[in-house]
């Protein structure tokens, strides 16, 4: 019984051991996550009420030293506003004693805009203003760097600057909205254009402030990071998260600026473009005209079909610095984009308001609206799975494959009726209409020109011209994309007029789709906007041109954007409608 009852012994013992090193690991791991949702939960109420930006990371990717103790860290905290960095022993101390950059602060006896410091942590590659050196190449807190214009300079080179408290505020101060304009403007007992004309003399000339508008959730989700970028270089308060405030209130610093010299700069994808654009109209509505501001596309969606046709590329991955995209909105040209109006009414419900929607790119029905639809349901349902622009597209494509064989849009000849500025179209055998304000659609596809082979009429961003095409099915999508087929060129006009007379089809305004039954689509010209266009290459004519709006710009009367005749053609316009 002895050797029985040491075997049982035995067996209760492995069992126990074994069940112990499978529950005790899981215990640990479970109370680890409670309390780093917990110290989570505590940091955001921290950081919520404090001076500074912080952000926590579990891994600095970096070598990183706290700003207070001096110590290496490998997890902490940073401010990416001003770029102090500290361990969470040292953070309270950080956030009390080390100060973060000022969006609102008086000016010098002299009227010089005074250094902010900050020790140690300095960019990689760079350099001394003394000595010309490589920064931070020792393994400790060493070295200084100016959160204001960036200049880098060793301890031991302190001494030598010849100007150790005055700052220009570096390469992009035509771009910053210096802290003491806006104290001023506080200060200001009428608040008037005239008066933010005299304040910005001190500003410098050709001073033509930037904002930033980022949304977080577009595409990529790179908005996050290029927040705190644009941070670091500009403004604290010229740089805004549209997942936290509305375009309409962001928009309204414009206003507080002297006129017609911002630009705003979108970090987003068409839609949020779009959505910006119906802020600025908003301001319109407000009586606001002279405070428009000039906008500009940074792509990180997955189309970017218009930051496309205005040179800004096909889409942003952090291939370039942000300080490169600075200088690209410095040499950027002005030009007109149309912007239009579309309105559906549902057949049998006269009660019910019509649909109003906006649109700057184009207006489909059919096949590229069936897969934007499916798209768009998947992505509400899981969107932690839609984070990188390469399963966007793929996703495009699998649902383009299924269209295919599926072909749920065929017929649409039989069950849409097309006008033209009041003229009735007789459509071939199609499955889809795309009317189109800009040169490219579909993710870089330039689908009124198709293959280049066949002679078709001349466009422009701001002719008041739409572009009308049919498509056969997803296939032939396909096929104009890489340039194997033309579209169904069905003419250009003023005003375009659809009727949907029976079923369901979906539709789509610049990537945002519905499911829509029986109705009357009526597409009108609403106003035009003023955008930047980027050339890479730019002859010296071009250059020219820029230049004087750029002067144009300088000056409060420059609220007038430019005629048609003169703005620079984007490639995605010109050469597509030449």
């Amino acid at each position: 019984m002895s050797a029985e009852e040491d075997g049982v012994r035995e067996e209760w013992s492995l069992l126990f051991w074994t069940a112990a090193a499978v529950v005790v690991p899981v215990l640990i791991t479970l109370w680890c996550s409670v309390q780093r949702s917990k110290r989570k939960t505590h940091m955001k109420q921290f950081f919520r009420q404090s001076r500074h930006g912080w952000h926590y990371t579990d891994l600095f990717s970096k070598p990183t030293y706290c700003c207070v103790c001096s110590q290496h860290i490998m997890h902490g905290a940073f401010c990416d506003s001003c770029g102090v960095c500290a361990d969470e022993q040292c953070l309270r101390r950080a956030d009390r004693e080390l100060s973060c950059k000022e969006i609102m602060a008086p000016s010098r006896a002299d009227g010089a805009v005074a250094h902010r410091w900050v020790r140690g942590n300095v960019p990689l590659a760079s350099y001394c203003i003394v000595c010309k050196q490589q920064c931070g190449t020792q393994p400790k807190l060493c070295d200084l760097r100016c959160v204001w214009c960036q200049t880098t300079v060793h301890d031991e080179c302190m001494d030598s600057l010849v100007d150790t408290t005055q700052c220009d505020l570096g390469e992009f101060h035509n771009l910053i909205i210096p802290p003491h304009y806006l104290y001023q403007v506080n200060k200001l007992r009428r608040r008037h254009p005239d008066e933010y004309t005299k304040l910005a003399m001190d500003c410098g000339c050709g001073w033509t402030p930037v904002l930033v508008l980022a949304n977080t959730r577009s595409g990529n989700n790179m908005g996050e990071a290029l927040l705190g970028e644009f941070r670091s270089i500009l403004n604290p308060v010229q740089v805004f998260d549209l997942s936290q405030l509305a375009p309409s209130k962001a928009l309204q610093l414009c206003t507080l600026l002297p006129p017609g010299c911002v630009r705003v700069l979108v970090c987003g994808g068409d839609g949020t473009v779009g959505w910006v654009l119906d802020a600025v109209d908003g301001m319109k509505l407000k009586g606001q005209d002279q405070f428009i501001p000039r906008m500009t596309i940074l792509p990180l969606g997955t189309g970017n079909d218009l930051s496309h046709t205005l040179g800004w590329g096909a889409g942003y991955a952090g291939e370039i610095p942000v300080e490169q995209v600075l200088r690209n909105i410095l040499d950027a040209g002005v030009v007109k984009m149309d912007r239009w109006k579309v309105q559906v009414s549902s057949k049998g419900l006269s009660i019910r308001k019509p649909k109003v929607l906006s649109m700057n790119n184009y207006f489909s029905v059919g096949p590229d609206a069936l897969m934007a639809l499916n798209f768009h349901t998947h992505r509400e349902k899981t969107p932690s799975f839609f984070t990188s622009r390469i399963i966007n597209k793929a996703v495009y494509f699998l649902y383009g494959t299924r269209d295919c064989l599926v072909q749920e849009c065929k017929d649409l000849d039989k069950r849409i009726e097309l006008e033209l500025d009041g003229e009735r179209v007789t459509l071939p055998s199609l499955e889809g209409i795309i009317v189109c304000n800009i040169g490219y659609w579909g993710g870089g596809c330039r689908l009124w020109e198709g293959m280049g082979d066949e002679p078709c009429a001349p466009t422009r961003l701001d002719d008041g011209l739409l572009e009308v095409m049919g498509v056969f099915g997803s296939f032939h999508c396909a096929q104009i994309q890489v340039k194997l087929a033309n579209p169904v060129r069905l003419g250009q006009a003023h005003t375009v007029r659809l009727v949907l007379k029976s079923s369901t089809m979906p539709m789509q305004v610049d990537g945002e789709p519905w499911a829509q039954g029986p109705c009357t689509v009526t597409i009108t010209h609403k106003t035009q906007a003023l955008m930047l266009y980027h050339s890479s290459e730019q002859t010296d004519d071009d250059d020219d041109g820029d230049d004087d709006d750029d002067d144009n710009e300088s000056s409060a009367s420059e609220t007038e954007s430019p005629t048609p005749q003169d703005s620079p053609r984007p490639p995605g316009a010109a050469s597509a409608r030449a």
